[in-house]
């Protein structure tokens, strides 16, 4: 379980409240209006923003002392977080050992890993040779290689069509459900969030309320929301 207890972000006239628990498991989608904070919140989760004051807990550990490597948990971010100098497999095989000395096991765990999201063949490529599909699938790899259990994502497909977003998303929901993967998705499109996430989270007015039913969430939204939705 993720619990943010009393957790406060500040940084200029930047302030952000928290104060709830996320089920293990849980599919959320984190929506609000632009600049509310929605990717602060997951930077602190990370470990790549600090906060002013309150805890981060993780089935009752504070991760506050836990640098953003050593946190139980995988980020992806729209730009994917590849290295261009390194081919599909190194960069998968990052995911397993930052040195890169892989295992006969390692080695066999990333040519599952390629099979599962539908890039054989693809192992020796740069990714600058991939298309944006592609290289969405080569991150969605290396997360499955972590098996992390929580997984957090900054909108990493929002660059993608209609079809291909709504495939991805459904690949990371079929992940995360083989793995128990609790999942935090920042999106803008309410769609996605009612596709992807049975709870959401609302970041508005300097505050990330509890989790709550999408559908009915975004069928009945309170004024901050609904000025966001053009309702």
């Amino acid at each position: 379980m993720l619990t943010l207890e009393n957790l406060t972000l500040t940084q200029d006239e930047f302030r952000l409240t928290a104060n709830f628990s996320i089920p293990t498991g849980a599919l959320v989608a984190v929506i609000g209006p632009s600049g509310a904070g929605k990717s602060t919140l997951l930077s602190a989760i990370a470990g790549f923003f600090a906060q002013s004051a309150g805890r981060i807990l993780w089935n009752g550990h504070d991760l506050a002392a836990l640098p953003p490597g050593a946190r139980p948990l995988s980020i992806l971010f729209q730009d994917q977080n590849l290295f261009p100098h390194l081919t599909v497999a190194e960069n998968l095989g990052l995911g397993l050992n930052p040195s890169l000395r892989l295992s006969a096991a390692d080695r066999a765990a990333i040519d599952t890993a390629l099979a599962r999201t539908g890039l054989v063949g693809l192992a020796g490529r740069k990714p600058g040779q991939l298309s944006g599909g592609q290289q969405s699938r080569v991150a969605l790899a290396r997360v499955l290689l972590r098996a992390r259990p929580l997984l957090l994502l900054d909108e990493p497909f929002a660059a993608l069509g209609p079809a291909l977003k709504a495939e991805m998303l459904a690949l990371v929901a079929e992940i995360a459900a083989e793995q128990g993967t609790t999942v935090l998705m920042v999106s803008h499109d309410p769609a996605d969030a009612r596709a992807f996430a049975p709870l959401t989270i609302l970041v508005a007015e300097g505050l990330a309320l509890p989790p709550q039913p999408t559908a009915a969430l975004l069928d009945s939204p309170p004024p901050a929301l609904a000025r966001y939705l053009g309702k």
